[in-house]
C-alpha cells in the first residue's frame, strides 16, 4: 500500500458443478494462497460456490443452503485473512432469487450485491432462475450476520487509503450499453470487480480483453475480470478461465484456458491523480442512495511484481513502437504543415548541427514539404560551424542535406563570435557560459535572418527533454518560429531518427549511413573547442544520462508522483544499470534545473503536441518561474539519510 500501490488478483478455481463443499475448499485455498502473496483484493469467478451452469437446480433449495452452508465455511476458514474477496453464489432474499457477488474479509461479509443486468439469449438464459437486482439497497441477514448491506450500488472504502474503493458489477453487466460501473465509478470506486462466466468462441477472448481495456480506460480505474472454467458444464459451450487485471487502459495480467490465480498492482496514486487531471466525470452525491462500507488493511510496503518500463515514452514491443513513431512523425509534419499554408511561408529554415534533434527536426520538415507537394530544395539546411564544431558532425549535416535534396548554407560564425567577444570584453581564453552561449545566440541570429531573407520560417530543433531541463540558450536555440520536436523527449527522438534510418521512403543506402553515423555520435552542443578533432563536450556527462531524466520526467509530470515514489519506481526500472546513488543523483540534479529554467518554458514558441505531456505555456503547463523546489529537494535528502543510515548499519 506504500506510494499508492495496492497488490491485486484475478482467480479461477478449479470446481465441481453443485458440489459446494468442494467448491468452497478450492476458495478459502486459494484465498489463503494469495493472502501469502500480499494480496489485498482477490476476485473470483461468478456463482462460482455452485458453479454456473447448474440452470434449474438453482431452484432446488438443497443447492441454494449448500450454497449459503459453503459461504459460511468459507468465512470460518479464512478468519484470519485480511484480504478481501469477491466470492460468486446465488442467494434468496425476500423470495426472488439473486445472482451475487458476496464481498467477505476477516471472516465477515461487507457486503453483497446482485447482478443487475441478466443475459436472455440462448446459450444463458438466467431469467428463467434469476431476478434482476432491485433499484435500492437494503439490509439483509446471511450466515448469522445482521444487517448486511444488499443491492448494487455499494461501494467498498478502505479507511487507510481512501482512494483504493472497490465497484462491484457481475458479468453482463460489463456487457450491456450503460453499465452499472459507470455509476459506481461516478460515486467514487477506483477498482471494478467483475466476478463472470462468459464463454469460449472464437474472437470472443479478444473481444473480452478489449471490453475490459477500454472501459478501465473511460473509468479511470483498475478492472479485475474473472471467469469462470474447469469444472462448469460442456454440454453447449465450453469455459475458460479467462481471467484479466486491467489499469487505465493497460493490461497488466491475463490468464486463459488455465485454472489458478494471477497478481498484480494497482496504483492507486496515479489513478487517483488522472481523475484529479481528467475531471472525466462527476462525483455522485451520497443522496443517489450509494452506500459506502468501510474496511480497515494493515499499511505496507507493496512487493512490485508489474514491469517498470526504463522508457515510458517509448513502447517496448518493436511493432507498436514502429506504428508509434509512424504517427508521430505524421502529427508533428502535419502541424508545421498547416503553419507554413498559414503564413505562406517560401521557405523552411534549419539549423543543421550533426546531431540528433536537427536531424530528426529536417526530417520532419522534409514530410511536411512532400505532404505540400513542394520540392525539397525549399528546406534550407544551414551549418555554421565553429569552435567545437567536429568534422564528424559537420560532414553529417552537409551529407545529410544533400541526401534529401535540400538548399545547403554553410556560414562559420568563427569571426562574427569572436568580433562579438571583442566587443563585449569576453576572453576566448574563458570558456564560461558565456562563451557557448554566444555562439548558440549566434546562431539563432543567424537562422532567423536567412528567414527574413527568403520570406521562411525557422524550425525549431529543442527537445522537451532539454525544455524540462532548461538545456538550451536563452534566445538562443530556445527561439524559433515553430519548434516541431517541442513535446518529443530525447529517448524518443532516437528512435525516431533509428526508424526513419532503418525504414526511409526512398530507401536510400547513403542516408541510412548518415542516419546511422548521427545516431551514434555522443550528443552535444559543440560549444567548446575539440580535443584532437574529438567532442569535447558530452551532454549527458554534465547534466546526466537522458534516459533517467525521460524516466524521470515522465512520473514527475505525468503521473504527478511525489520523489520517493519517482525514486522507487527508477530504482526497480534501472535496477543492475544504475547504482542507487547515481539515481539519487540525477534526480536531485532533474528537480533543481526543473524549478530553476522555468523561465524559459514560460515563453516557448509555438509547437505541435504529439504525447502526453507538453511544456506549452498556453495549453498543458502552466507553473510559476517562481516556484521553489524546497518540498522536493527536502524529500530527497530524507531519502539520502535514510540510505547512508542503512550503510552504517
Amino acid at each position: 500500500m506504500k506510494d499508492g500501490f495496492v497488490s491485486v488478483a484475478v482467480g479461477s478455481p478449479k470446481i465441481q458443478l453443485a458440489n459446494c463443499y468442494y467448491n468452497a475448499e478450492q476458495i478459502f485455498t486459494m484465498m489463503r494462497a494469495a493472502e501469502r502473496e500480499g494480496v489485498k483484493l482477490l476476485t473470483l469467478p461468478e456463482l462460482c460456490i455452485t458453479g454456473y451452469t447448474c440452470g434449474d437446480l438453482f431452484n432446488q433449495r438443497t443447492l441454494l443452503e449448500g450454497a449459503k452452508d459453503a459461504l459460511n465455511t468459507i468465512l470460518e476458514a479464512t478468519r484470519a485473512l485480511e484480504l478481501v474477496a469477491v466470492v460468486g453464489l446465488p442467494l434468496s432474499v425476500e423470495g426472488r432469487l439473486y445472482n451475487c457477488g458476496a464481498v467477505i474479509q476477516k471472516g465477515h461479509i461487507l457486503g453483497v450485491v446482485p447482478k443487475t443486468n441478466l443475459p436472455n439469449y440462448s446459450e444463458f438464459y438466467e431469467k428463467r432462475q434469476f431476478t434482476p437486482a432491485p433499484n435500492e439497497n437494503r439490509l439483509i441477514s446471511l450466515c448469522g450476520q445482521e444487517n448486511v448491506p444488499f443491492g448494487a450500488k455499494i461501494l467498498f472504502r478502505c479507511n487507510e487509503m481512501p482512494e483504493f474503493t472497490i465497484g462491484v458489477e457481475i458479468c453482463e453487466d460489463l456487457w450491456v450499453p450503460n453499465p452499472p460501473s459507470i455509476a459506481l465509478a461516478g460515486a467514487g470506486a477506483t477498482v471494478l470487480c467483475n466476478p463472470s462466466a462468459s464463454n469460449e468462441m472464437v474472437g470472443k477472448g479478444a473481444q473480452r480483453r478489449t471490453l475490459v481495456k477500454q472501459h478501465s480506460s473511460r473509468l479511470l480505474c483498475g478492472y479485475l475480470y474473472s471467469s469462470c472454467g474447469e469444472g462448469e458444464s460442456t454440454s453447449d459451450v465450453v469455459f475458460g478461465s479467462h481471467c484479466i487485471i486491467a489499469e487505465n487502459g493497460s493490461v497488466l495480467s491475463e490468464m486463459r484456458f488455465e485454472s489458478g490465480m494471477k497478481i498484480s498492482e494497482f496504483d492507486f496514486h496515479k489513478l487517483e491523480n488522472e481523475r484529479r487531471r481528467m475531471q472525466r466525470f462527476a462525483i455522485t452525491e451520497p443522496s443517489d442512495g450509494y452506500m459506502m462500507i468501510p474496511f480497515s488493511l494493515t499499511y505496507a510496503e507493496t512487493k512490485l511484481t508489474r514491469s517498470i518500463s526504463a522508457t515510458p515514452f517509448v513502447p517496448e514491443n518493436e511493432e507498436n513502437r514502429s506504428e508509434r513513431c509512424e504517427e508521430i512523425l505524421l502529427i508533428a509534419s502535419l502541424g508545421l504543415k498547416h503553419r507554413l499554408e498559414h503564413t505562406h511561408a517560401k521557405t523552411a529554415v534549419v539549423g543543421l548541427s550533426g546531431g540528433l534533434d536537427s536531424t530528426l527536426a529536417m526530417l520532419i520538415t522534409m514530410i511536411a514539404m512532400k505532404m505540400l507537394g513542394r520540392p525539397a530544395s525549399d528546406v534550407i539546411a544551414v551549418t555554421m560551424p565553429c569552435f567545437g564544431t567536429t568534422d564528424r558532425t559537420k560532414n553529417n549535416a552537409v551529407e545529410l542535406a544533400e541526401r534529401m535534396g535540400a538548399t545547403l548554407r554553410t556560414v562559420d560564425i568563427s569571426d562574427s563570435v569572436r568580433a562579438h567577444f571583442k566587443d563585449i570584453g569576453q576572453s576566448m581564453d574563458d570558456h564560461n557560459v558565456t562563451f557557448e552561449n554566444g555562439q548558440a545566440r549566434e546562431r539563432t541570429q543567424v537562422l532567423m535572418d536567412i528567414a527574413n531573407m527568403t520570406g521562411g520560417l525557422v524550425i525549431g530543433t529543442g527537445d522537451l527533454s532539454e525544455l524540462a531541463l532548461g538545456w538550451a540558450t536563452y534566445n538562443g536555440d530556445h527561439m524559433s518560429m515553430y519548434a516541431v520536436n517541442a513535446s518529443i523527449p530525447k529517448t524518443l527522438v532516437r528512435h525516431l531518427v533509428d526508424y526513419v534510418a532503418k525504414d526511409n521512403l526512398e530507401k536510400d543506402e547513403e542516408l541510412t549511413n548518415v542516419l546511422e553515423d548521427i545516431l551514434d555520435t555522443p550528443v552535444s552542443p559543440e560549444l567548446l573547442p575539440a580535443v584532437n578533432g574529438k567532442i569535447a563536450q558530452k551532454t549527458e556527462d554534465l547534466v546526466g544520462p537522458y534516459e533517467l531524466h525521460d524516466f524521470f520526467l515522465f512520473y514527475i509530470v505525468r503521473c504527478a508522483f511525489p520523489p520517493r515514489k519517482v525514486y522507487r519506481l527508477a530504482k526497480c526500472a534501472f535496477c543492475g544499470q544504475y547504482s542507487d546513488e547515481i539515481i539519487l543523483k540525477w534526480l536531485k540534479t532533474f528537480y533543481r534545473r526543473f524549478f530553476a529554467q522555468q523561465f524559459k518554458r514560460n515563453c516557448l514558441p509555438d509547437g505541435p503536441k504529439v504525447g502526453s505531456v507538453s511544456f506549452s505555456p498556453r495549453g498543458d503547463w502552466r507553473m510559476p518561474s517562481d516556484a521553489m523546489a524546497q518540498l522536493w529537494l527536502d524529500e530527497l535528502e530524507l531519502l539520502e539519510d535514510a540510505g547512508n543510515d542503512i550503510v552504517k548499519m
